[in-house]
């Protein structure tokens, strides 16, 4: 399989330049459907960490895949501190993150997403090595090295 795991961390890091921005500029009502805004405290810094991420949003609570699993700066710092801030669109909330690891539970997640997005999923997991359509078997497999966080909104 390849993918984001063997990415250089400064191009990952790059890649986030272009929301952030849209978002500075007033475009988080355009970009907002397809990208939010995850605002961690970093585990050693406890600075505030900005990471802008694809999300689906289903029953009042935001989901969100990780690639690189519990390694992503992001989830390790959601896993110190579980309270987050979140942007999506012009919208703004505090939330308390979940991290799931359960293959079965992301495996959930990745056929919502492959359902909602089936172009952009399937070019992903093609991008992994799977053909099309994927088995729940595969998606499984595939889901172990994977994470999901599900983030629900505080004070509701």
């Amino acid at each position: 399989m390849c993918g984001f795991r063997n990415t250089p961390r400064f191009l990952l890091r790059l890649i986030h330049f272009p929301p952030r921005l849209a978002y500075a500029i007033g475009l988080g009502p355009i970009i907002g459907r397809l990208v939010m805004l995850l605002a961690t405290t970093g585990r050693k810094s406890g600075k505030q960490r900005i990471t802008p991420l694809q999300y689906e949003e289903q029953d009042e609570k935001i989901y969100l895949g990780s690639a690189l699993g519990v390694q992503a700066d992001w989830v390790r710092n959601i896993m110190a501190n579980p309270v987050v801030n979140v942007q999506v669109g012009s919208r703004r909330f505090s939330g308390l993150a979940e991290v799931v690891t359960d293959p079965a539970r992301i495996a959930d997640f990745l056929e919502l997403r492959l359902h909602l997005h089936p172009r952009m999923v399937s070019a992903m997991l093609r991008g992994e090595g799977f053909s099309m359509p994927p088995t729940r078997q595969d998606l499984e497999k595939y889901a172990v090295q994977l994470a999901l966080v599900i983030i629900s909104p505080l004070g509701k």
